[in-house]
């Protein structure tokens, strides 16, 4: 009889389970239905490996150093574990709990108390064998709740690894073009260097020869020290971003191999994609959403703590005097029960956790519309920059080809005497300073596209966060 009543309360208990709170539904977000600034050339390229597109194996090297040795992914991965730990702890209170024991001991009772043994021996010793199982039955879905806050958590990490895979191979591809912009500046800088020291050279001939005046030769002096002087500016801005990208790698700074020069790099095409495409695409999006599950469940754990608390307790063993009768019959020992605990009084306690339930889930709904809001600002930015840039390297390249055109035209009417030295001075330092423009217009075409990758995200984040240690959370088979 105890059996089927136990069995007709287990039952009942586990047919009438509910799930107090809130379930999950995502906030309603405004998206516009195209991008602000849209390229019309734009091709479906947001699922591959974007920085092949450069053509550059020395990038392509780079990128996979840096996804298996940055010390940020690796922490991000390391997270991911932690995360793991924390969710099965948190699963681990949905089922039952089950120990046992042995004890061996000897000891004596009081002759004068009221535990006193009559007619036996005292001291005397006793043997024990118990299993006990307990649980504490989810009626009210606390544990469910707290397993379903635990899992977006840890989906939530794994989302901040993706995060960082596409921060930091953005951060690489940026700090390679950069690195490649300076080197073509340091090149033209040294060019020009040699040629106006050819110049000096040649104009102190003159000068000395009476040929040319003092002024003639002091312009030209200075600016030879001039492009002398921008010398070291470039090789430190090189050997700061070489540093930059070696922690980038998981190295000690040092010299970065090169590949090709910047006039050699691919141009990559501009990903295509709709602005409500971000919210599976961005992992910082995603992200942002778990985080929202999470405290959307929690609520319901709150809530759960104003309903009575229902356990299911057992234990059975052996317990002797006599070590040759321990495991008789005559020596079982057993109990069961069905322990209840209800809240009567807390002084506003589980109110007070409810409360502030509901506002951690109304900072995480806000938390998610605004990550969502900067996502599509910071798409529309890095297309208005790619376009602005083109056009900006487009006028500089018309200036460039006039300047050379100019600087040649000075040249020779110095050389015939129809000229002084100034405008072949103005042509030179006008062309020098495009040039340098020049590079350094090329280079933010560069950062605006791959900004447009960085902002649109897509499924090479995928790719690039499964190059890490730790596999993604959705492959490694935990959940479906």
């Amino acid at each position: 009889m105890p059996k089927r009543i136990l069995g007709g309360i287990l039952l009942a208990l586990l047919t009438g389970c509910v799930t107090v709170g809130p379930d999950y539904q995502r906030p309603a977000v405004d998206t516009p239905a195209i991008w602000r600034f849209e390229a019309k050339e734009a091709q479906d390229l947001a699922d591959m490996d974007w920085w092949e597109q450069f053509k550059d194996p020395a990038l392509n090297r780079l990128m996979r150093t840096a996804l298996n040795e940055n010390k940020d992914l690796l922490i991000a991965a390391a997270r991911i574990e932690e995360f793991f730990g924390r969710y099965f702890a948190t699963r681990g209170d949905q089922f039952p709990a089950a120990g046992g024991s042995a004890d061996a001991f000897r000891q004596r009772v009081s002759d004068k108390g009221l535990t006193r043994i009559d007619g036996k021996d005292n001291p005397y010793p006793q043997y024990e064998t118990l299993l006990n199982a307990g649980w504490e039955i989810d009626f009210w879905g606390k544990y469910r709740r707290a397993t379903e806050a635990a899992r977006a958590e840890l989906l939530g990490t794994e989302e901040a690894r993706r995060t960082v895979a596409l921060t930091l191979v953005s951060a690489v591809a940026t700090a390679y073009v950069d690195i490649r912009a300076l080197d073509k500046q340091l090149v033209i800088t040294q060019r020009t260097a040699a040629s106006r020291k050819e110049t000096l050279e040649l104009f102190g001939m003159r000068f000395q020869r009476g040929i040319i005046s003092e002024v003639d030769l002091s312009q030209a002096k200075s600016e030879y020290e001039d492009a002398l002087a921008r010398i070291p500016e470039i090789e430190r801005a090189i050997g700061q971003t070489e540093h930059a990208l070696s922690v980038l790698l998981g190295r000690t700074p040092g010299g970065i191999p090169r590949g090709v020069s910047l006039d050699e790099l691919a141009m990559p095409a501009v990903p295509a994609g709709l602005p409500s495409d971000l919210l599976e695409r961005r992992p910082d999006i995603r992200q942002a959403e778990q985080l929202l599950i999470a405290a959307n469940a929690r609520i319901g754990v709150a809530k759960s703590l104003y309903f009575p608390s229902i356990s299911l307790t057992g234990a059975f063993g052996t317990v002797s005097t006599d070590l040759s009768n321990l495991f008789t019959s005559a020596s079982r020992t057993w109990n069961y029960g069905v322990p209840v605990s209800v809240p009567l009084f807390t002084a506003g306690r589980i109110g007070g956790e409810v409360k502030a339930a509901e506002a951690a889930q109304q900072q995480a709904v806000l938390n998610y519309q605004q990550a969502v809001l900067i996502a599509l600002r910071e798409v529309d930015d890095a297309l208005l920059d790619r376009s602005k840039s083109g056009e900006r390297l487009a006028a500089l390249g018309r200036q460039l080809r006039a300047l050379q055109n100019y600087a040649r035209l000075a040249r020779l009417r110095y050389d015939e005497g129809y000229t002084s030295y100034l405008e072949v001075l103005d042509a030179d330092r006008s062309l020098f300073n495009v040039e340098l423009s020049y590079a350094n217009g090329q280079n933010a075409l560069f950062r605006a596209l791959i900004n447009i990758y960085k902002s649109m995200g897509g499924g090479w984040v995928d790719a690039a966060a499964a190059s890490a240690p730790v596999q993604p959370v959705k492959q490694a088979g935990f959940f479906p």
